[in-house]
């Protein structure tokens, strides 16, 4: 039986995965079944393989499907054949894995050019987005580092209000208990009222 692999994608099954997919794709063919030939390849699943074609890759090939297509419909037209080069990528085990990457003879150094551009043009779309994401949540959790600093600060100042309350509660009672041991080992007693502004007094 098969062990089907848990770990991360890596570069290299990511161009195997699109390789394949554009293939199949120019020789007419499903995508399920380029999912099923690469899934083998690695030892993953066909959904898996899926799953990363449809979330991640393609939207970096979109230029290489629209040429795929082209080549496609215009290999129907013309029954143009395609000749087979073979590329060698390390796989993620270190082994030297070979695979098949179609050509089809149509294709020229213009589209070459344009996927290219497209490619690039993409890529940077994507990276400056990334980054305005980045500085986006950078101000964000700067207001909130703020926010957070000014209340721990308002925090801070009420807590040290209670403990001053508290000391001086503490050293009253504490007063107010010599008063009371005094006067009694004098046989005086002493009664104490609480005057308007809240004063104890004897």
């Amino acid at each position: 039986m098969t062990v089907v692999r848990q770990d991360a994608w890596n570069q290299e099954e990511d161009v195997l995965l699109a390789d394949v997919v554009l293939r199949h794709i120019r020789e007419g063919s499903t995508q399920l079944a380029a999912f099923e030939e690469v899934g083998e390849k690695l030892s993953r699943t066909s959904a898996a393989c899926g799953f990363r074609w449809n979330s991640l890759i393609r939207k970096r090939y979109e230029s290489a499907i629209a040429i795929a297509k082209k080549q496609r419909k215009e290999r129907n037209k013309d029954k143009i054949g395609y000749e087979e080069s073979r590329v060698d990528v390390s796989s993620h085990a270190g082994k030297r894995d070979e695979y098949v990457v179609a050509k089809e003879k149509s294709l020229s150094l213009d589209d070459v050019i344009v996927f290219l551009k497209n490619f690039k043009s993409t890529e940077e779309r994507r990276s400056d987005q990334e980054l305005a994401n980045l500085r986006n949540q950078v101000e964000e959790l700067k207001t909130q580092n703020a926010q957070f600093q000014s209340h721990l600060q308002k925090l801070n100042h009420e807590y040290q209000l209670v403990c001053e309350d508290y000391k001086a509660l503490i050293e009253i009672m504490d007063r107010a208990r010599k008063m009371v041991a005094t006067d009694e080992e004098g046989g005086n007693h002493l009664t104490f009222k609480v005057d308007g502004l809240q004063k104890l007094e004897k």
